[in-house]
């Protein structure tokens, strides 16, 4: 099979686990420097400002989901009255925060961070860094992509010229095929492998159907909107507000099913024409220094899955970003990351 379809299906096959672990402590870290404070029993209770680093630009679909978890925590009263800060910090592709977090030994019990597959892919095949750096907290829920077009008549790119129908993927695989260069674009990590699953698929190479990576998805979407790709690669989360402005089209569903709402119209690759359907599934999670103490552990495992049960969080954040509950707590996370990275790992000869 395929190297990025067998990872797509381990994927999916891992989602539909019952993790059988209950404990939230698991993993490596025990008291952290500078900023722990114990209420009853010994337990974590936060007394100062708390820090959650966002390795993807404002806008996207991290920023996003980083933000709305925060805002719960607030209105909610899961921080103790605590602000919550978002950081973004994207140099290096969001390696030099990830690895800031996973050193980080000061505040170690005030530090957050918006842990992706879209962040561990690149992480583990860029980097020495490792899940195992880290205290994995929760898994909030899983997301998958779309192609979309803006159909500007102002494209600057070969097949924008043509004078095609932007939101007809179809003929897009066969302007490729035939000598017009096509551009997609999208974010780091998960979008990448998606990409890479997607032109195999087509029987397309880079050097007909090709990729610009930018910092977040964002970007990706202004340089969209600017005329400057064929089709952007998003999540619904971070399109949906352009979708209903009529700024971009969703031309291809990166899924084994449809999308509901305004992206039902989005065909799946099997229905563009004799291929198989691609989809790369997305965890979404939070994670935290690997100096976390396991009192913090258990403070932040139980706020996250206090917002993972409440209905703003079904409300106003899965439901219009499309997404899937997908609740784990610290320890069942922490053995799906870990399983997740050696089968990513094994799949593209990293070790």
């Amino acid at each position: 099979m395929k190297k990025m379809k067998k990872l797509a299906a381990l994927a999916v096959a891992a989602l539909t686990l019952t993790a059988s672990l209950t404990a939230c402590g698991g993993g490596a870290g025990g008291s952290s420097a500078g900023g722990s404070s114990a209420g009853g029993d010994g337990e974590f209770v936060p007394t100062k400002t708390i820090t959650w680093t966002c390795t993807s630009s404002a806008g996207g679909g991290s920023d996003i989901f980083s933000r709305k978890i925060a805002d719960i925590m607030k209105n909610e009263d899961l921080v103790n009255g605590q602000t919550i800060v978002i950081s973004n910090e994207t140099d290096g592709a969001g390696e030099v925060g990830r690895n800031k977090i996973a050193t980080t030994t000061m505040n170690a019990d005030y530090s957050l961070l918006t842990f992706n597959s879209g962040d561990l892919m690149p992480m583990v095949t860029n980097t020495a860094n490792r899940s195992s750096n880290f205290r994995i907290l929760a898994i909030m829920a899983v997301d998958k992509q779309l192609l979309f077009s803006c159909g500007s008549a102002t494209g600057k790119t070969a097949y924008a010229k043509t004078g095609a129908d932007m939101t007809d993927f179809a003929a897009a695989i066969e302007a490729a095929k035939n000598g017009t260069y096509v551009v997609v674009g999208g974010s780091k990590g998960d979008d990448i492998a998606t990409y890479k699953a997607l032109i195999e698929e087509l029987g397309l190479t880079e050097d007909q159907m090709g990729y610009i990576t930018y910092d977040s998805t964002g970007d990706a979407i202004t340089a969209a909107l600017g005329g400057n790709l064929d089709f952007v690669m998003s999540k619904p989360a971070a399109a949906s507000q352009y979708v209903e402005s009529g700024d971009l089209t969703p031309a291809l569903a990166l899924s084994t099913e449809h999308f509901g709402g305004n992206l039902a119209d989005a065909p799946t690759l099997s229905e563009v024409g004799d291929y198989e359907n691609v989809e790369v599934p997305v965890w979404r999670g939070v994670a935290a220094p690997k100096a976390m103490s396991d009192a913090a552990v258990a403070f932040w495992t139980d706020a996250l899955k206090k917002v993972s049960e409440t209905q703003t969080w079904n409300d106003e954040y899965l439901v219009p970003n499309q997404l899937i509950s997908q609740y784990m707590n610290s320890a069942d996370a922490t053995t799906y990351v870990t399983e997740f990275e050696a089968d990513y790992m094994a799949a593209n000869g990293l070790s």
